[in-house]
Formats: C-alpha cells, structure tokens, sequence
C-alpha cells in the first residue's frame, strides 16, 4: 500500500503555503530547501515547529512545503497553518488541542490600503492652516 499523504492549504498575509504531511522521520523541506536553510531566523523555524510540537507530532511527519508570496514572516505563518490543518486530517482527534492554541484559525490581518490624498493607510500629510 502507497504511503498516505495528507495535502492542506495554508494562508497568512499575502504568502499562499501547499503543505504535504506524510509518515517519516520529521524532515521539514520547504520550496525543495531545507527548512533551516530557508528560514534563518530561529523565531521563523520556531513558529514552523508548534503545531508538531503541541500535537506531539515531531519526529513522525515529514513535511513538504511550497510557498509562495509576502516576506519570511508570512511564508512561515503560512505553512504553520498549513501543518495544523494537515494534522487535523490525519487525526481530527487533535483539532481541539490545536484550535486552543489559536493556530487552526487563519490570521485575517492584511495590510490595509493606502488612500488618496494621504501619505500612507492612515498616515496623512501635515496639516498647514496658513
């Protein structure tokens, strides 16, 4: 019998993650790299980590990751989400544990437009009576 694999989508910001999760030795490859060679910060690989290591799940999955779009931060948020949601495929027993954590949940926060007649999204230009 094929290896089962569990595919899940994950989003934050602008950055779009299609995660794989299949049984292995907990490797974690993101856009056919290392993880810790395509995340540098530790903060980064740290937030990657926590939905394995709240579900006690490291060691048993390998992941394959491919993101795309926004900076480090949201690629890295992106596919944490996307990890969460493929752990609760394989296991819908870990859903409860997982959404108490708040990472089941996608972030909504995008960055809001800049307007018109305005130097930024809220910021405006400085204000001259005379």
């Amino acid at each position: 019998m094929a290896d089962i694999k569990y595919a899940a989508t994950g989003k934050r910001k602008t950055s779009v993650a299609r995660v794989t999760l299949k049984k292995g030795t907990g490797d974690i490859t993101v856009n056919s790299r290392t993880f810790e060679n395509y995340f540098t910060r530790e903060t980064l690989r740290m937030i990657i980590k926590q939905p394995l290591e709240i579900s006690g799940m490291i060691g048993k999955y390998d992941v394959l990751a491919k993101v795309s779009g926004g900076g480090p931060a949201g690629q890295a948020g992106a596919v944490r989400h996307g990890i969460t949601i493929a752990l609760i495929k394989s296991d819908s027993d870990l859903r409860p544990k997982l959404k108490k954590e708040g990472l089941v949940t996608r972030d909504p926060r995008e960055k809001e437009r800049k307007k018109y007649g305005q130097k930024g999204a809220r910021k405006r230009f400085q204000f001259s009576k005379r």
